[in-house]
C-alpha cells in the first residue's frame, strides 16, 4: 500500500510532469498531492530551482522530504526507490 506524497511542482516543468507520470504510473499508485511553487512567494524562494521534489505526508500531517529521484527511475526500480525511502508498504 502506497502512501500520500506531495509534489513539489511548477507548470511547464518537463521533470516535474515526467515523475508525476510515473508515479502515477505505479500500482498502486500514491496518493499525489501537487503543489504548483510557483503559487505561493515562499515555495517559489524554497522549492524554485529545485523542483520536482517529492515529500512524505506523514500520519501527523507532517512533511517528510525525499531524496531526489533519479529522471530514468520507472516502474518497478521507482516502486523499490519508493519503499527504501518509506514511501509505501510491502504488498
Amino acid at each position: 500500500m502506497m502512501v500520500a506524497l506531495r509534489l513539489y511542482t511548477r507548470s511547464g516543468c518537463c521533470l516535474c510532469e515526467g515523475l508525476e507520470e510515473r508515479l502515477r504510473a505505479l500500482d498502486p499508485a500514491p496518493v499525489l498531492e501537487l503543489v504548483d511553487v510557483d503559487g505561493d512567494p515562499a515555495l517559489q524562494a524554497r522549492y524554485g530551482l529545485e523542483v520536482p521534489v517529492l515529500a512524505l505526508i506523514e500520519a501527523g500531517g507532517g512533511l517528510r522530504p525525499l531524496p531526489r529521484v533519479a529522471p530514468r527511475l520507472q516502474g518497478d526500480q521507482l516502486a523499490a526507490w519508493l519503499f527504501r525511502h518509506g514511501a509505501s508498504a510491502p504488498a
